[in-house]
């Protein structure tokens, strides 16, 4: 038998093998009860708050608006693109986590652990300190350029350390050059005096999001998760190994360059309007292969839809700890996203 045929035997094994560790039911499911839940967690989120608002009121307020009842213009103006914010960023995140390690082989790859959210947060405040009257259209553009520049250096970093790109030199590298940039941030904002500019991004949080920004921000996150769900069918050959994946016909240096510009776009967006909210691309994917198997045509979906919902019960969750002052979006998101890395981690260090 040639080498040639035998890779393609392996390559048709390895195939077969995501059909039967596949579970197409249970990504029905969720994705069924996931929307289910998340239309009545935007409604709870909604309603609640500084004051509390009948469901019937959100439901008047949405279909039969009137800009002289109070209430309306709560919903309209402040909670509706909060929590449709959050529902957005929470996809976004998640979904750049389950090509991330799709993409890579890697179960520690997020975001926030690989300079990304870092790099992205760090030309913010370059903007803020160099362009401060800059249109929100330009933040989004910059904070492309810098999740991309983040990434770049993050995975040269590790690339060139001896004895190769692994997963945990991967995360050292990103959690080192992370800390920098956030320490170089933070001199920006003492220097030039926008601390208060850039706490909200340092904190994480819906609070502030606005209707123009998720009318700038909805064509590219749609447009990339779609992306996504059309590249996944590649991300699960890549995800078997890269030899696999050429057996199969796969052109993987085009899918892997494909894969990264989609995240630089969800990652960056996501940055730009709700600040350093990490781990979210850390849980979801784990979660979302843990219950519907291992082929990415079911976990990216899935994926946006567990990372939505995380999100907004998360923001509720925030209002609700402390009324009077809201407890950061990114620290209630660390509370769950901090042990399972250190989960991840221990496990990741028994398989080495």
């Amino acid at each position: 038998m040639s080498l040639q045929s035998a890779a393609g035997n392996k390559a048709g094994q390895r195939q077969n093998d995501v059909k039967l560790r596949s579970r197409p039911w249970a990504a029905t499911l969720i994705l069924i009860g996931g929307l289910i839940a998340l239309v009545l967690g935007i409604a709870v989120s909604v309603s609640f708050g500084a004051a509390d608002i009948k469901l019937s009121v959100v439901w008047s307020a949405i279909f039969q608006f009137n800009p002289d009842i109070t209430d309306h213009q709560i919903i309209r103006e402040l909670r509706l693109p909060r929590v449709l914010g959050g529902a957005m960023i929470g996809a976004s995140f998640a979904v750049a986590g389950a090509i991330m390690q799709g993409m890579t082989r890697n179960p520690l790859a997020d975001s926030g652990l690989m300079g990304i959210n870092s790099g992205a947060g760090f030309a913010l405040a370059l903007c803020f300190a160099f362009y401060p009257n800059l249109s929100f259209m330009y933040l989004i553009l910059y904070a492309f350029a810098g999740a991309g520049a983040g990434a770049g250096i993050v995975y040269g970093i590790g690339a060139f350390a001896k004895g190769g790109l692994t997963p945990a030199r991967l995360v050292l590298a990103g959690a080192a050059f992370s800390a920098l940039l956030s320490a170089l941030s933070e001199g920006i904002a003492l220097y030039f005096r926008i601390g208060q500019d850039l706490a909200f991004w340092y904190a994480g949080g819906v609070a502030g999001t606005k209707w123009f920004q998720l009318k700038i921000m909805f064509p590219w996150v749609f447009g990339a998760i779609l992306g996504a769900i059309v590249l996944s069918r590649s991300i699960t050959m890549l995800s078997l190994g890269e030899d696999i994946a050429k057996g199969l016909g796969q052109r993987t240096g085009l899918v892997k360059l494909a894969g990264a510009v989609l995240v630089l776009i969800l990652a960056g967006s996501s940055v730009s309007v709700v600040g350093a909210v990490g781990f979210i691309g850390l849980i979801i994917p784990h979660l979302t292969r843990h219950l519907v198997g291992v082929d990415y045509r079911w976990i990216i979906p899935c994926s946006a839809i567990l990372g939505s919902l995380l999100v907004v019960l998360a923001d509720l969750g925030s209002r609700m700890i402390i009324p009077q002052h809201e407890t950061p979006l990114g620290a209630i998101i660390a509370l769950i996203g901090v042990p399972f890395f250190l989960y991840l981690a221990r496990k990741e260090r028994r398989e080495l």
